[in-house]
């Protein structure tokens, strides 16, 4: 397996965030893995992408031109990156903010109305980056659900493990937004 995920949007909807668990998660696995952060001065607001690459072979460059996966939290996010996936690969969109219907027959499209799962279904805005992290493991199986736990149990210490429970809930709560669609992409 060698599967070479871009994650973007905008600072402030826990891009950075859902990449370190990503990476964790393949970490506790086994895998080889590496997470490259990265945004803008302005931070929250301005342009936040991470690349997570998870492997069984060792890593050779953290960076990914043609990513396997891209998941895109925002419109310029979705015009920059989109466009380099390689084919075969996946695109995970959040249809509550870009409604653009981005089109190309090379790759997979997966629509999930992150911001709208996250407010109405777990009442909590700030789960928006598990619910799209649920919604690409429902679909693409990277890593197990149970890793996802783990990690979030190693990065979340102290007041912050009172966090846990909602963010599995808004993991499941985007992994089950997919069901219909069955699993598609291979490793």
């Amino acid at each position: 397996m060698h599967v070479e995920t871009v994650i973007a949007g905008f600072g402030g909807q826990g891009i950075l965030f859902l990449g370190r668990v990503l990476a964790t998660a393949g970490m506790i696995e086994g895998y080889h893995v590496s997470w490259f952060p990265s945004y803008g001065p302005e931070m929250r607001g301005g342009t936040a992408y991470c690349v997570v690459i998870i492997s069984d072979q060792e890593i050779g460059s953290t960076l990914s031109d043609h990513p396997n996966i891209c998941i895109v939290m925002n419109e310029p996010s979705l015009r920059r990156y989109a466009p380099s996936i390689k084919p075969g690969g996946l695109l995970v969109i959040n249809s509550s903010l870009i409604t653009q219907h981005y089109k190309d027959p090379k790759i997979q499209i997966l629509e999930v109305p992150g911001n709208d799962i996250a407010g109405n279904e777990i009442g909590d805005p700030r789960t928006l980056n598990m619910v799209i992290l649920g919604a690409l493991i429902g679909y693409h199986s990277t890593v197990k659900d149970e890793s996802i736990r783990q990690a979030l149990e190693e990065i979340l210490s102290g007041k912050k493990r009172e966090l846990i429970d909602v963010n599995m809930k808004a993991f499941y709560a985007g992994k089950n937004s997919i069901s219909s669609l069955g699993s598609g992409l291979d490793s």
